[in-house]
């Protein structure tokens, strides 16, 4: 059983060694509507553990093999920070990683237990789900185990956002007719609003999901996407960018919408015909448009907007 996997080219992330902190079955404390892994239910502690020497030997030997890769992504079949020796593993891998990132893929639930918060402030990069605000809608798409709250989730967040020093990303997966109604979109708004993170990654569902439930296509990812405020960092992550039909732009119409929301490549491809890329071109030409970069991925933003843009 091989505990390492990839490595992987993440356009998020750049190239990326995975290691799964659960490398024999799924141990999480969600069982969420839209996971990739089958249908089990949400537990509180892992009920099998891999070595903590194993993981070592295993990573050890791929950095041998991967000695050129950006980051080292722990992970799991399931919530990564539920492994019991998590601190002493980024502990250790501290010690042989070198000039390597060190990045971790959490579910959040974790995250007010002080010992969890403390053990991911170790880390050069955190990422963390948050796919509702509200209670009813939380427990309907993350299906947590019990006793956990989505109130505590947003707390630890929030703190963990104003103290740790690396890099923060929120990703938030939107599930049609589950969390995507507008009262919830304003409830994430407003608590995306007291946290502090380097990107926050709206996307949907793209691979087939544990139980019958839908994703949203790219333009309905985007129309969502313009109900947060514009000074959230917001990026759609979405391999549906098809589904889009390229309009016409007037110059006025690109840079008002680039004030609402920056916007990638891939979102510009989808949204603006031949003619709005050349007039997109040109206001980049007279300096009224400007690329930011966001950890590996580059928005366009009019340039007057990018001293009030949030960053952490």
């Amino acid at each position: 059983m091989n505990t390492i996997f990839g490595p992987v080219h993440s356009r998020r992330f750049g190239v990326s060694l995975g290691v799964d902190l659960s490398a024999s079955h799924k141990q999480c404390n969600f069982d969420c509507l839209y996971c990739e892994l089958a249908p089990a239910s949400a537990m509180e502690h892992q009920q099998s553990v891999t070595p903590l020497e194993t993981i070592l030997n295993d990573l050890k030997e791929a950095l041998q093999k991967h000695p050129d890769i950006d980051v080292i992504t722990l992970t799991a079949n399931g919530e990564p920070t539920m492994y019991p020796y998590l601190e002493p593993l980024i502990d250790q891998i501290d010690t042989i990683k070198g000039n390597i990132q060190t990045l971790i893929l959490s579910n959040s639930a974790c995250l007010s237990d002080q010992h969890v918060f403390d053990t991911l402030l170790k880390l050069d990069q955190v990422k963390l789900s948050l796919d509702a605000a509200t209670p009813d809608v939380f427990k309907k798409i993350d299906r947590p185990a019990e006793g956990i709250e989505i109130d505590a989730i947003i707390d630890s967040i929030t703190r963990f956002s104003q103290v740790f020093q690396g890099k923060l990303f929120i990703e938030i997966l939107l599930v049609k007719g589950v969390n995507d109604a507008a009262e919830e979109i304003d409830a994430l708004n407003h608590t995306l609003l007291g946290i502090r993170c380097e990107r926050i990654d709206l996307g949907t569902i793209d691979r087939p999901p544990a139980y019958g439930v839908q994703g949203l296509d790219f333009s309905e990812l985007y129309t969502l996407s313009q109900h947060f405020d514009p000074l959230l960092p917001i990026h759609i992550v979405s391999r549906t960018h098809a589904s889009a039909i390229p309009s016409p732009y007037s110059e006025q119409e690109i840079l008002t919408t680039l004030d609402k929301r920056p916007l990638t490549t891939e979102d510009i491809d989808a949204l603006f015909d031949e003619q709005s890329k050349e007039r997109l071109q040109n206001l980049i030409s007279e300096g009224k448009i400007a690329q930011i970069e966001r950890s590996n991925v580059i928005f366009f933003t009019p340039t007057q907007n990018i001293d009030r843009k949030r960053v952490k």
